[in-house]
């Protein structure tokens, strides 16, 4: 049977479903890393990519979107220049009940009310303003951080924005009286 669209699992219509272990055949996450780059540098700046609505985010969208973002990285700063992670894990299992296809179906085929369907695949659940992805980088390469965060977001079910923060160098210590 054909895969169905993406924009079919993107709206949070019934109760998150994540109990593997009472359903068999759940699919295995597409999702290969969840960190990438230089991950033993600190880096002074964190810019984001941020979700507007509240949607359910397929583990073959948040794939394809880290794939762009990585090799964007790769091509534009080097491997040494940035540090990205992946901020969302997919739980909630997405399940379909399949339906008779081709002539005649309709009258054949009209399916039990309220069935509990077959696992096709898991989703992240996100809310509105919840982070997807950061890089983590230099102040020379913001701009070519944004751009690769932009294009990873077109892959996305749901509106995105970068934001930029500055996070404080770690060596600086506090002192205090003993």
């Amino acid at each position: 049977m054909v895969r169905k669209p993406g924009k079919m699992y993107r709206n949070i219509s019934k109760r998150a479903f994540t109990r593997r272990e009472y359903m068999g055949g759940v699919p295995g996450s597409k999702i290969v890393q969840f960190e990438m780059g230089n991950l033993t540098q600190e880096f002074p700046l964190e810019v984001n990519l941020t979700v507007e609505e509240a949607c359910q985010i397929r583990h073959t969208a948040l794939e394809a979107a880290r794939i762009s973002i990585n090799r964007k990285l790769l091509k534009d700063i080097g491997r040494m220049n940035f540090k990205l992670k992946l901020r969302v894990f997919p739980h909630h299992v997405i399940r379909e009940n399949k339906q008779a296809t081709g002539a005649g179906a309709d009258r054949v085929s009209e399916g039990m009310r309220m069935a509990f369907g077959k696992a096709v695949g898991t989703a992240a659940r996100v809310a509105s303003g919840q982070v997807i992805y950061s890089v983590y980088t230099t102040p020379a390469f913001v701009d070519k951080a944004k751009f690769a965060l932009r294009h990873g977001g077109h892959k996305l079910p749901s509106p995105t924005y970068i934001t930029i923060i500055d996070r404080p160098a770690k060596d600086t210590q506090v002192t205090g009286q003993a």
